[in-house]
């Protein structure tokens, strides 16, 4: 596969360095001023990208109290609480975008958000986004992906939760409503998520299924499973930030601190990297290493006629001499010549 996706300067796609995107989500804790702090602190890691997510309560859900509006009970983190009350403490107001994305961009980071309704797409618009990302939920919401996709950006579809026969309607909308690429993401929609669930062998069946760039929006605990997901294929890496997880916050629990996404983005890196390609032989940095692969040397000064022996020649390193395989069928032999201790041994001299 060799379709890339550009989201502002970075090419996205096979053969390229993984993207790495941080997530801001709800970890400004409801404050601007920690907002623009975390802009600092991402810009200050290798990140390529921040993303934030541009709701309001009422664009996302109603205000209402009945089962259907309240996270189960056993959830790790949400356990209980009326969605409504959820989204009003991680949402990131409207009037924030502006200030939070002039700072992205003087840091020079790329900066794009997750849309849930036409009001969110029409203020990114006049933000001028290089790109939108569509939510896992919002995966099924094909009038949405439409209009999202009618911009012309590219979209960047997360699929926690969805069959393949989802993925497929939501990227044939995307497609015929005239997206300007389509990066598909391996997600597990659970908060936090266990490695178990990742599956990252999925990651080639999905770029294989729907012929575009893959990658990995991840909640799982440290840098581990998206270090890995760059060996099978993964082009674009999301993860939650946050400043500090002791200071709590909606998605704190699953989010790294800037110094563990320094640390995803030199990784990640460097997985991609080792990939290489698929020839078997030694490569240019060996070199040095065959000089000194084990051959036979005279390990004794011998005289013209001595017998050869294991005292006297023996497989050592470095290179130069006879192939060690090759010691039985010198062994017993006489010596044709005087030849002093460190001499690598040939067959002239038997």
């Amino acid at each position: 596969m060799t379709v890339t996706v550009k989201i502002g300067p970075h090419a996205v796609g096979v053969g390229e360095r993984p993207l790495v995107v941080a997530e801001m989500s709800g970890n400004h804790n409801g404050s601007l001023d920690r907002a623009l702090e975390i802009v600092d602190a991402v810009a200050a890691t290798g990140a390529h990208a921040l993303k934030l997510q541009t709701y309001r309560p009422d664009t996302i859900t109603i205000d209402a109290d009945g089962p259907e509006f309240r996270i189960s009970s056993g959830h790790d983190l949400w356990g209980g609480e009326r969605l409504y009350q959820l989204f009003e403490k991680a949402h990131t107001p409207y009037e924030w975008h502006e200030p939070i994305f002039e700072r992205a961009r003087r840091h020079g980071l790329t900066v794009f958000s997750s849309p849930f309704d036409a009001s969110a797409v029409q203020l990114l618009e006049e933000l001028d986004v290089p790109a939108y990302k569509i939510a896992s939920s919002e995966l099924v919401d094909l009038p949405l992906i439409r209009l999202v996709a009618s911009t012309g950006k590219p979209l960047v579809v997360s699929t926690g939760m969805a069959t393949l026969g989802e993925i497929d309607a939501a990227v044939r909308a995307a497609r015929e409503a005239g997206a300007g690429g389509i990066v598909l993401l391996a997600c597990t929609a659970s908060y936090p998520a266990p490695p178990q669930d990742s599956n990252l062998r999925r990651i080639p069946v999905l770029a294989e299924a729907f012929g575009v760039p893959v990658g990995l929006s991840d909640h799982t605990p440290g840098i581990g499973v998206p270090v890995a997901s760059v060996a099978l294929g993964a082009c674009l890496i999301e993860k939650h930030v946050t400043l500090r997880r002791a200071d709590g916050g909606v998605d704190s629990d699953f989010s790294l601190e800037p110094t563990e996404l320094d640390a995803l983005c030199v990784e990640s890196e460097r997985a991609w990297a080792a990939l290489g390609g698929t020839t078997v032989g030694p490569t240019p940095t060996e070199r040095e290493g065959l000089r000194f692969r084990r051959s036979l040397y005279v390990v004794a000064d011998v005289r013209a006629g001595d017998q050869v022996t294991r005292d006297n020649v023996r497989s050592i390193r470095p290179a130069g001499g006879l192939p060690p395989v090759e010691i039985d069928r010198v062994l017993g032999r006489t010596f044709t010549s005087d030849v002093p201790r460190g001499t690598p041994l040939a067959w002239d001299f038997v």
